[in-house]
């Protein structure tokens, strides 16, 4: 039931306190079943946790991480990308995707987004892919020119809660034998329709591995650090259970040279009660989505609203506007108590982090202007249509008054 806002009154960027005090005995329950039985690595939270999220991707296996970054990285090593290989993604993302391509001993290479979807643009893919790469006549497999490096896979991010256009990258993938593995750590349960399908495909089960992240804010959130490699390869999901335990293929047996990257059975434990309240979380965020569309569809001459296609039923992780002056578009709204965040502000070419890679201002036009007008509205599932009223209200406010333009 939605309550009435007072105008003064914060409305937060995203609320972690009402959930999980709604849920505060059931979360309680799975600690204390961890205590009186001392199951705090592995076992039947952890197991049942994997058998349900599964499901739930509509995938055969899952495979719990200590987070989502070591899940991105096993599923890469699992599915063949090697020291000296290059990984294709895009520079409009958290650096925990590049992350892990690098931890698996690859290069990052980019290309950029689409404007509309904010994903990677399957014709710039394309277009790097044709231009900038050829088979090498000696291995027969796909290299860089610049670099001779062997171009290994491709890492699509489902950013904001929407997934990539993933047909045509899938295409793509197959006429050049590159492995696809999704980046599905802001996705949790958004779906794509594939036309060559001819059916809906749930996020997590379209590519050859995928990886999530079950950080407290994503929209479904651990008590802690947490993540999930899901896959449809049972060798690739063997892979990743060995290189997550110390590369053990059973207690002190060590197959390869693996990590310490297992999932709590405590953080199991909760993520498996709230997997069952995430399709009900998930309806809350399309239908806040769907509010804001309505409540904000006077003012796109200066603001641009998210883009859904057709084949896309989004999650909403994330609630991303454009605006001119971002700047001072932020402040207003902190001056009237609402929060908003940027996701994100630097690409990643242009990071220090990345500037051994050698790209420079410019080489991604679309992501570069984009990452400069982007902001990220409150969105979550206990957002009261009130509260939308009021942040839609203050953003006219300001638009009128021609403080943004």
């Amino acid at each position: 039931m939605n309550r009435t806002v007072n105008s003064n009154e914060a409305i937060s960027f995203l609320d972690l306190v009402t959930p999980h005090a709604e849920l505060k005995e059931e979360l309680t329950a799975v600690f204390t079943k961890a205590l009186d039985t001392a199951g705090f690595i592995g076992g039947p939270l952890v197991e049942g946790f994997e058998r349900d999220f599964a499901a739930y991707c509509e995938a055969s296996h899952c495979v719990g991480a200590a987070n989502g970054t070591d899940a991105l990285r096993f599923a890469l090593m699992a599915a063949g990308v090697q020291a000296g290989d290059v990984a294709i993604t895009v520079p409009n993302t958290f650096i925990a995707t590049t992350e892990a391509i690098s931890q698996a001993g690859a290069t990052p290479i980019f290309v950029d987004i689409d404007e509309r979807t904010y994903n990677m643009s399957p014709a710039k893919l394309a277009g790097f892919l044709e231009r900038e790469c050829e088979l090498d006549p000696d291995t027969h497999r796909l290299v860089v020119k610049s670099t001779r490096r062997p171009v290994t896979a491709i890492v699509p991010v489902h950013l904001y809660g929407q997934m990539a256009d993933m047909d045509p990258i899938l295409e793509l993938a197959e006429r050049y034998k590159l492995i696809v593995v999704e980046d599905a750590c802001q996705a949790h349960g958004a779906e794509y329709f594939s036309q060559k399908e001819n059916r809906w495909r749930k996020a997590g089960s379209v590519g050859r591995a995928a990886a999530f992240s079950f950080y407290p804010g994503k929209n479904l959130g651990a008590c802690g650090e947490a993540g999930a490699i899901t896959t449809n390869d049972a060798e690739l999901a063997k892979k990743c259970r060995m290189l997550r335990d110390h590369g053990q293929s059973k207690k002190y047996y060590h197959e390869v040279e693996g990590y310490n990257g297992r999932l709590d059975a405590i953080q199991a434990g909760i993520l498996g009660i709230k997997l069952k309240r995430l399709p009900a979380w998930t309806e809350q965020r399309r239908a806040a989505a769907s509010r804001y569309q309505e409540l904000l569809a006077g003012m796109t001459a200066a603001l641009t609203l998210p883009y859904e296609p057709e084949w896309s039923k989004a999650v909403y992780h994330l609630f991303v506007v454009r605006v001119g002056d971002r700047e001072e578009f932020m402040k207003y709204l902190a001056a009237v108590n609402i929060s908003t965040g940027i996701h994100y502000p630097i690409p990643l070419h242009l990071q220090n982090a990345y500037r051994h890679l050698g790209y420079k201002a410019g080489d991604f036009p679309v992501t570069e202007r984009v990452s400069r007008e982007i902001v990220s509205l409150p969105m979550f599932p206990q957002l009261g249509a009130e509260q939308q009223r009021r942040v839609a209200s203050e953003a006219m406010n300001c638009l009128s008054a021609a403080k943004v333009g």
